[in-house]
């Protein structure tokens, strides 16, 4: 894992994202689970939909962190693509009746900021995967 920054990226995000969805659920007691305003956890809002998608994401990360670095190049690919998008959109359903995961500002920030490096190690070459390759064709 350590000569992968697909795998590494992949095992420490999923790890922290498992670790936020359930620190979620100890702040959003009684808070409605598609409810449009959540609670706060440090500076980003949560309700406990959030918090499943957290947990899933995070399994899915770690899981591939931890699998093999093609699965890892795909899952970070994927979840970069969907944070990409939940961050864009999450920009104009700010205080809307369809923000049904509670984003705020900071979610956005953050979400965009995921994407963009999930993204960048994901559609990169991988040189244990590159390694692999090439001995795969020798």
């Amino acid at each position: 894992m350590r000569t992968s920054p697909n795998r590494l990226i992949a095992t420490v995000f999923g790890a922290v994202y498992l670790l936020v969805g359930l620190l979620g659920f100890v702040v959003t007691s009684g808070i409605g689970f598609f409810s449009t305003e959540g609670a706060d956890l440090i500076i980003f809002e949560v309700n406990p939909l959030h918090n499943v998608i957290h947990l899933a994401i995070g399994g899915a990360l770690l899981y591939a962190g931890l699998k093999n670095v093609q699965l890892a190049k795909g899952v970070n690919s994927a979840v970069g693509a969907v944070y990409l998008l939940v961050g864009i959109v999450g920009l104009f359903l700010l205080s809307s009746p369809l923000n049904i995961i509670a984003l705020n500002g900071p979610d956005n920030v953050l979400h965009l900021a995921s994407a963009v490096l999930l993204l960048g190690v994901g559609l990169s070459m991988d040189k244990s995967a590159a390694r692999t390759h090439q001995r795969a064709h020798v």
